[in-house]
């Protein structure tokens, strides 16, 4: 039999030249990258001589060309992308799009719209996309140190108005609307085809100063609601992608106290659910630290019930303590929101914009309940539940079934069962009717946490009803 032909490999000196960079010796980068790995539930067992073997041109497989990747941003201090260490393999997920904080505004619509367009375009390598871990807290750092905007006018293109605001704001209210009802997964097709066949194009047009601030503020805001969707239905590294982009465009406005949203709202909450609980409490106070003085109470009141997410998953309870009551303080100043006037000006009612009127005491009972219950708090759990649950209208519907699961759980704690399986059911029921993977996340939380209990027949039953509704 004929030998197979060699196919001959070219040296990696993309690679090559990051090893230097970083001052890295081949074991220690082998090193890393197996630590970095562990952290991602991997068991990798590379050594120096696996390290020679991609210089020389050889990809491994699977997952390892991110890590690889991760393990060097850790050393260097930035973010590195799989395009950088030369294993991007014509992917054009991996040569990082997205996950730059550009330092111009040029280089931000141009970054925005390849995300929205590959989103569209090229779906499949960008659903398997993974959180890069270093560009969780980096474009924060950039964010933080980095000035306004000087200019964002632009004079070539098609003439955008003030009006083209106004239907990116109304278009977002709706959206925003229907993801409530409906869950992210019914809703986000259309918000990402809308961004990139429309507002792609108002991008690119000219506009005024004023107009122009308006419409990156505006652009933001719709941006955000993306990356919230790609979590709610499972995509957490493309909605990292999402987050990054819409702390840009609000520095772009001009508007910290959004930029702080992102962070405490977006990014924040998106290390809660990765389980990286000192990203989430960083994240919270760059927040606090960037908007300080630009937002008023009730905003005060998420960053901090941000920040304190974080100290709960850490088990620091004296810390949550004094975090969480600088929010009770700060959401007592606000007092409840008025209705909102339909954000024709980019604000809600009052002194609130438009993006914090939503949140209440029950949100802020909502945050202070996922708390409690990382603690093992269970009665306070359970009240803090019950309070959510009390405020959130019928019309929030994924939001009423993540505060019944968190209630169930906290039933759970007190070893109330057949109470917490009833609780769960009710949940289930709403969730029946949408598309959400958040609210899977729960119920699949709350069934382990049922786990020990599955000898009982409630139980059993519970189960069986999950199991129907899942197939």
């Amino acid at each position: 039999m004929a030998a197979r032909p060699l196919v001959a490999r070219q040296p990696n000196e993309r690679l090559q030249a990051l090893i230097q960079e970083a001052a890295c010796s081949n074991a220690g980068l082998a090193r890393r990258v197996n630590m970095c790995g562990a952290e991602h539930g991997l068991d990798l067992r590379y050594d120096k001589t696996s390290v020679a073997r991609w210089l020389r041109g050889q990809q491994p497989r699977g997952r390892a060309p991110a890590i690889i990747a991760e393990a060097l941003g850790r050393k260097l201090g930035r973010t590195v992308t799989i395009d950088e260490i030369g294993m991007a393999n014509g992917k054009n997920l991996a040569s990082g799009v997205g996950l730059q904080f550009s330092p111009t505004v040029v280089g931000a619509i141009e970054q925005v719209c390849e995300l929205w367009r590959s989103d569209v375009g090229r779906r499949d390598f960008l659903s398997g996309s993974t959180v890069a871990a270093s560009a969780l807290v980096e474009p924060s750092r950039d964010w933080l140190i980095t000035g306004a905007d000087a200019q964002v006018a632009r004079t070539t293109g098609a003439r955008v108005g003030r009006s083209d605001v106004e239907a990116v704001r109304a278009m977002t209210d709706a959206l925003v609307e229907l993801d409530h009802r409906f869950g992210s997964g019914h809703v986000r097709p259309v918000v990402v085809h809308y961004l990139n066949s429309v507002v792609s194009g108002l991008l690119a047009g000219s506009y005024r100063e004023s107009v122009g601030r308006e419409l990156f503020s505006a652009v933001s805001r719709l941006t955000e609601l993306a990356g919230y969707m790609a979590v709610d239905t499972g995509q957490p590294g493309l909605a990292q992608r999402y987050y990054i982009q819409a702390l840009r465009l609000a520095q772009a406005a001009g508007d910290r106290g959004y930029g702080g949203y992102v962070l405490a709202a977006g990014m924040s909450h998106l290390a809660a659910s990765l389980g990286n609980p000192r990203e989430i409490a960083q994240l919270a106070r760059a927040a606090q630290e960037g908007a300080r003085g630009q937002v008023p109470p009730r905003a005060q009141a998420m960053f901090y019930a941000a920040e304190a997410r974080g100290h709960a998953l850490m088990g620091d309870a004296r810390a949550f303590q004094v975090v969480a009551g600088r929010a009770v303080t700060a959401m007592d100043r606000a007092g409840e929101p008025a209705p909102a006037s339909g954000g024709g000006s980019g604000s809600g009612s009052g002194d609130d914009p438009v993006w914090i009127a939503h949140f209440n005491h029950a949100y802020l009972a909502d945050e202070l309940a996922h708390c409690h219950r990382d603690l093992g708090q269970a009665d306070a759990a359970r009240r803090q539940a019950e309070e959510a649950l009390a405020g959130h209208p019928a019309s929030r519907a994924r939001r009423r079934a993540i505060g019944l699961v968190l209630l169930a759980t906290a039933q759970v704690q007190q070893r109330e069962i057949e109470l917490a399986c009833h609780t769960g059911a009710r949940a289930l029921e709403i969730l029946g009717g949408l598309r959400s993977n958040r609210g899977s996340e729960y119920l699949e939380d709350l069934q382990q946490r049922l786990d020990p209990f599955r000898d009982e027949p409630v139980v059993r039953e519970f189960g069986a009803r999950l199991d129907a509704q899942a197939a």
